[in-house]
């Protein structure tokens, strides 16, 4: 991989930064990080790669809540299974839409809902934030990229004329 000292800042610096503001606000940290990690994972780039990552994640959250709430209803377990097998059925079929095409992203949000026992309190402002966090060290790491490529080699011919 090129550029990856590059990388390595930004993302370091940012996952600080996103550690840091999610305990201020009293913010899941993971889910955030789940949420840049499919950011990172889906095939779009830019803003767009951000809505398949919010689109995506929060049809898992969707059908976790399908399968928490309508398991609720009875009193066998085996009526969570039954929603569990359909809801995973659905979520692969749902790729073939577009927007939702990134299917481990389902997952990871369906994952993140039961995790957190279905508080979309707590799931979805991290969830969407973290998203833009991936988003956020893409940026930074072209900006960075771009100021080493302009300074690295102005640094290096300084180098070469101080030993002349």
């Amino acid at each position: 991989m090129e550029n990856r000292m590059q990388v390595a800042l930004s993302a370091g610096l940012l996952a600080a930064v996103w550690a840091g503001v999610a305990d201020a606000f009293h913010l899941v940290t993971w889910v955030g990080f789940l949420a840049c990690s499919t950011f990172f994972a889906q095939p779009k780039a830019g803003f767009q790669g951000v809505l398949m990552t919010w689109f995506t994640n929060l049809s898992g959250v969707f059908w976790a809540w399908v399968v928490i709430s309508g398991g609720s209803y009875f009193d066998t377990p085996l009526v969570g299974y039954l929603l569990t097998g359909i809801v995973t059925s659905l979520m692969c079929l749902q790729a073939s839409y577009q927007r939702l095409a990134f299917i481990p992203g389902a997952f990871i949000g369906c994952c993140i809902t039961f995790a957190l026992g279905g508080d979309l309190a707590a799931i979805l402002p991290p969830l969407v934030i973290g998203a833009l966090l991936g988003y956020a060290m893409t940026l930074l790491t072209g900006q960075m990229v771009a100021f080493t490529a302009k300074t690295i080699p102005a640094i290096k011919l300084r180098l070469i004329k101080a030993q002349q």
